[in-house]
């Protein structure tokens, strides 16, 4: 009877001593929960360009490098004349990632580029003409198939020879010639920067600035050489199976 007990403050203290526990435990479970959560986040993140890689196919990756495919070429004109060199190899081909690159294309831009630059400088387009581009096609071939790269040929034939064996109505003649390659780094006419050829348009524009950044053949193509003015030409191109990019250019005066 004269003793004071106070259970209610015992009964407090006691419950407060069980809970604290468990409330610890519970925010350390949770503590590792969200560390786990995170973990789980971080690992797919980490490993998402991992899973890319195992597609079978990544067509629809953009190649932001890559060229646009070749526009249609404007027609440079007769390409079945009644005369042609029997050494003609007739069109040629190139599968790059971008097209395939025919020779036909290739010679179509390379006139139409050719007569842009005599327009810069007032002078008239010049004629397409399929004799000429048939003898220049053959030269173009006869150098890759015979690994030389000349205006006379081993044989010892210049260019005004390789035209007389096959028609004479021409009284002065010239020759610009190009060696080249698709799809391998080379050298852009004109500075120090490389490029890579995989469309017949950019590489009949690399085929004339080579042209019009070389002293001599810059000349030709602009009449600047002495001779009489020309009134025709043909582009004569051959595309050999290791990419090699061939290429002839004749001008012709005619009788």
């Amino acid at each position: 009877m004269g003793r004071d007990r106070r259970p209610d403050d015992r009964t407090d203290h006691r419950g407060t001593d069980r809970r604290e526990p468990a409330v610890l435990r519970s925010l350390v479970r949770l503590l590792v929960f969200a560390l786990l959560v995170a973990a789980l986040l971080v690992a797919t993140v980490t490993l998402a360009p991992i899973v890319l890689e195992d597609f079978d196919s990544l067509e629809d990756v953009e190649i932001v490098d890559r060229p646009a495919p070749s526009a249609d070429p404007p027609p440079a004109g007769e390409r079945d004349p009644d005369v042609t060199d029997p050494a003609d190899p007739g069109e040629s081909s190139y599968e790059t990632d971008v097209e395939t690159v025919t020779s036909d294309a290739v010679e179509d831009f390379v006139h139409a580029e050719v007569n842009d630059r005599r327009a810069d400088h007032d002078l008239e387009p010049l004629q397409w003409d399929g004799t000429v581009a048939s003898v220049s096609r053959a030269h173009s071939h006869d150098m890759a198939d015979r690994d030389y790269f000349a205006h006379t040929n081993p044989d010892g034939d210049d260019p005004f020879d390789r035209f007389s064996a096959v028609d004479d109505y021409c009284r002065a003649y010239g020759e610009n010639i190009a060696l080249t390659w698709l799809d391998s780094p080379v050298d852009r006419p004109g500075n120090d920067e490389a490029t890579t050829y995989q469309t017949a348009e950019g590489l009949a524009e690399g085929l004339v600035d080579q042209w019009m950044n070389s002293t001599e053949h810059r000349k030709a193509i602009l009449e600047e050489h002495g001779g009489p003015a020309w009134d025709r030409g043909g582009i004569g191109v051959y595309l050999a199976d290791d990419g090699g990019v061939y290429a002839t250019h004749n001008f012709c005066t005619v009788w």
